[in-house]
């Protein structure tokens, strides 16, 4: 296949050595290139709207500017974006993120190569990739209550280890107001005290350390 009918792929991660290892894979295949390569979330946009690749392979957390958000950037600017997240985390908010701020596949980096490859494909025709895995996970976040904003800024300060004395100084509420979100936090996580909240949260992906 000439190279200029290639699937033309962007490969965005915060891991060299990862994006070595794609690159090498994507090249060896005869109807696939790698065009580019970023290491964060603002290098993946600024790539992107320089070589305008067909499809983008994107990593979820990484310093600067997330995935999520480079993701939700691009696909404002371009409808035509065709973006898999590629991802260590399986965290049913993970997913949930990466899939509505626009990505058209969502696949773990413990995959088979195959795949890898096969997402590529299914993604350049226009389809959506969601490994059945995925899309348990997604059917199960859809089903979770959802937490409100202040009680995401909650969680986050207990994963960091405050407590509610310290939150409640750090958002400027009161401590009763901090065990009021707290109780909300554990009931709707379903879980009973707060060190299992905080390892849920992680596990979930509504938080990170």
């Amino acid at each position: 296949m000439s190279q200029s009918a290639a699937i033309r792929v962007l490969i965005v991660d915060d891991h060299s050595i990862v994006r070595q290892g794609l690159a090498a894979m994507i090249e060896n295949e005869p109807d696939m290139t790698v065009v580019g390569q970023a290491g964060n979330g603002q290098e993946a946009i600024d790539q992107y709207r320089q070589l305008q690749p067909d499809v983008t392979l994107m990593d979820l957390r990484m310093p600067q500017m997330s995935g999520v958000d480079a993701t939700v950037a691009i696909c404002t600017e371009s409808a035509r974006a065709r973006i898999i997240i590629l991802t260590t985390y399986d965290g049913d908010e993970d997913i949930y993120r990466g899939l509505s701020a626009g990505a058209k596949g969502y696949l773990l980096k413990d995959a088979e190569p195959e795949a890898l490859l096969n997402a590529v494909h299914i993604v350049h025709s226009g389809q959506q990739y969601i490994p059945s895995e995925v899309a348990a996970k997604l059917i199960q976040r859809m089903n979770n209550p959802e937490l409100s904003d202040r009680e995401l800024e909650v969680i986050h300060l207990m994963v960091d280890g405050l407590n509610n004395h310290d939150i409640g100084a750090a958002l400027h509420i009161t401590e009763s107001t901090v065990k009021f979100h707290i109780n909300r936090i554990l009931s709707k996580l379903g879980v009973s005290d707060r060190t299992q909240a905080v390892v849920t949260a992680l596990k979930r992906g509504l938080s990170e350390l």
